[in-house]
């Protein structure tokens, strides 16, 4: 697996284990179904909570959340949806991002942002 895979991966799980910290139940991490992928989606406080997770090693040159531009949001969003309907939910929806950093040390969560974006149109 090619580093960055492994980065990601590893990203992924300790986002997981932050997550679970605070209370939230994961229901899927890396759910795909056809071309949709959503990294992780978890319920809090009856409010279904899709996260997107961006992990970067310490030399990175551009913020990690900004990797989460029109196109993610469009086609998370979709997944989403996906989602929602392939389950039969009746929930909000709220979208977040969790950013990481690995270092010499190991693995750091930058932040945690809470309603980072809105879906288009609502």
């Amino acid at each position: 697996m090619a580093l960055r895979n492994e980065i990601g991966k590893e990203g992924e799980a300790i986002a997981r284990a932050y997550l679970e910290k605070r209370g939230y139940h994961i229901r899927h991490t890396n759910w795909h179904y056809h071309h949709f992928e959503l990294d992780i989606v978890a319920v809090q406080a009856n409010e279904l909570v899709v996260v997107e997770v961006k992990t970067r090693s310490a030399d990175f040159w551009l913020e990690p959340e900004m990797a989460v531009n029109r196109k993610k949001i469009q086609r998370l969003v979709t997944a989403a949806d996906a989602y929602v309907r392939l389950f039969n939910l009746d929930a909000p929806v709220r979208f977040d991002i969790i950013t990481l950093v690995k270092d010499a040390e190991g693995y750091h969560i930058r932040e945690h942002i809470e309603d980072a974006f809105y879906a288009p149109g609502y």
